[in-house]
């Protein structure tokens, strides 16, 4: 990741390092029900510490708007946030003026600091200069670890990194590398599993895709219109019509880039949206009127086998169907084993992404055997579409 500057890059001791780092973590009342975020930051807080630095936390949590909100105040994740630092973390009651300015003179080498909600202030989304200069004011270096929000143009994520030495965190580094390994300089053949409910969500995205990969495997709902596209006819299943000649551009654009889309040839069928309905697996040219299509079959899953054991670099985002209800997980389930399986064998590099893909892989039991599974959101679906993310891009500007 040379186009990066890193902690391996810089002399924290002593120094008043500000950690954009996401915190935006699932809550049931006061307790945290998922903390992967703040496991994911976890290395960085850590080297800081280690390494002597004053380490004060910047983050966001919720949607209030620009204003004080309790609701959404950060200091329910500081016990959390202990648990998996193995040490104490201060709190700040705001994250600029006085409060935040005693809370950070106050630090010693090794202490960790959180500073209250930046969206309490209406200059964090806003990106106003302003904001963002109170809040390089409580630091000497600044440091991103949180990929997930770099897609966002904000004072915490790319005003501060233009006013100090800015450099990636552990967590952004390891975000970064595995993108740049899977398509900014890949190892092919490459493919993309690309999954979800509606192709109009991943429009870009599928057509950056093409350009890039060697095969581009459609599923979830937006493979009912391609298959509609090309006159399959898919019964009540989720299909755009209105976007039907659009899939028949991508599908030629990605034969004028010698890109294989790869469709299903048989589909799991029923005619209720919910667990354990009536199902039957059949071609996907064999759809009733009154059936959906809610997975794909055996004869896709091995197909899609096969691609994936010529590949050398997987990229993935979004489940072959509905995966939340059983039996129409199998599909998916399936491959991600076979991708998981390669990549233990260490025939393939596997990066995935997406709130549904990584529920998906979790799904599966495999979120681990995967090289890397990205746990951001927007950020990883605007890096795949081939958008330059603000947040990175600051970082950039300063190697």
């Amino acid at each position: 990741m040379t186009a990066f500057k890193t902690l391996d890059d810089v002399n924290v001791a002593g120094k008043r390092v500000l950690v954009r780092v996401d915190l935006n973590v699932p809550m049931d009342g006061a307790r945290v029900t998922d903390d992967t975020r703040l496991t994911a930051i976890a290395p960085t807080i850590g080297e800081l510490a280690q390494k002597g630095a004053k380490t004060v936390l910047l983050a966001h949590f919720g949607r209030p708007k620009g204003k004080r909100d309790e609701s959404q105040s950060l200091k329910a994740v500081v016990s959390a946030l202990e648990t998996v630092l193995k040490q104490d973390v201060q709190f700040a009651d705001d994250c600029v003026g006085e409060a935040a300015e005693a809370a950070v003179a106050k630090l010693t080498p090794g202490d960790v600091l959180l500073l209250e909600n930046t969206r309490f202030h209406a200059g964090e989304e806003k990106n106003d200069p302003e904001f963002a200069a109170a809040l390089a004011k409580l630091g000497d270096i600044y440091v991103n670890d949180a990929f997930s929000a770099a897609h966002r143009a904000h004072a915490s994520t790319e005003g501060v990194a233009k006013l100090l030495p800015a450099y990636a965190g552990r967590s952004m580094q390891a975000e970064l590398d595995a993108l740049t390994r899977a398509l900014g300089d890949p190892e092919r053949p490459v493919v993309a599993v690309v999954g979800g409910a509606k192709v109009s969500s991943k429009l870009d995205l599928l057509g950056n895709l093409v350009s890039k990969v060697d095969y581009l495997v459609i599923g979830g709902g937006m493979a009912n219109t391609f298959l509609a596209a090309k006159g399959v006819e898919v019964g009540k299943s989720l299909c755009e019509k209105d976007l039907l000649d659009t899939a028949r551009d991508i599908l030629a654009k990605a034969k004028a880039a010698d890109c294989q889309i790869v469709l299903p040839n048989d589909v799991r069928l029923a005619k209720e949206f919910k667990a354990n309905a009536e199902n039957r697996v059949t071609t996907a040219s064999d759809v009733h009127a009154d059936e959906m299509i809610l997975d794909i079959g055996q004869q896709s899953v091995d197909e899609v086998a096969v691609v994936l054991a010529q590949a050398k670099t997987l990229v993935w985002n979004g489940p072959f169907g509905a995966f939340e209800l059983t039996p129409f997980d199998t599909g998916t389930v399936a491959v991600a084993k076979k991708a998981a399986e390669f990549t233990e064998e260490g025939r393939l590099l596997s990066v995935a992404g997406g709130g549904d893909t990584v529920a998906a892989l979790n799904h599966a039991g495999v979120t681990d055997k995967f090289s890397y599974v990205s746990t951001a959101g927007g950020a990883f679906l605007e890096w795949l579409e081939g958008k330059d993310l603000p947040g990175v891009a600051a970082l950039r500007a300063t190697s």
